[in-house]
């Protein structure tokens, strides 16, 4: 499934019955942005003004938005993983850095 994104934000989407509406929230970020629709269309048109007021806010505000992802990714491995990605990256001529985000890359567009 695809996420919905937009200016590189993702929509966290939910589904109330109670309320019959699709209810999302702009996923990655500490701050609270929520947003709703009936339909598909509806909630993307919800979603991209969700965003855009977000945007606009902080900058009236005179902060910087937060951004979903930093591009840091720290990881806990036993340490036998550990060796067994360090060796796999050498023998590529790869960092484990470049390894890693090759394979993660490869597999999150599979």
């Amino acid at each position: 499934m695809k996420a919905m994104n937009y200016k590189g934000y993702a929509a966290r989407i939910e589904y109330s019955d109670e309320d019959g509406l699709f209810v999302g929230h702009i996923a990655g970020i500490r701050d609270v942005v929520g947003f709703h629709g009936e339909s598909v269309q509806g909630l993307r048109a919800a979603f991209e003004e969700a965003v855009d007021d977000y945007l606009a806010t902080c900058a009236k505000l005179d902060r910087s938005p937060q951004k979903p992802y930093s591009g840091k990714l720290s990881l806990r491995l036993e340490p036998e993983l550990h060796a067994s990605v360090a060796v796999k990256a050498a023998l590529a001529h790869k960092s484990i850095n470049q390894w890693v985000a090759d394979l993660l890359s490869r597999e999150a567009h599979a």
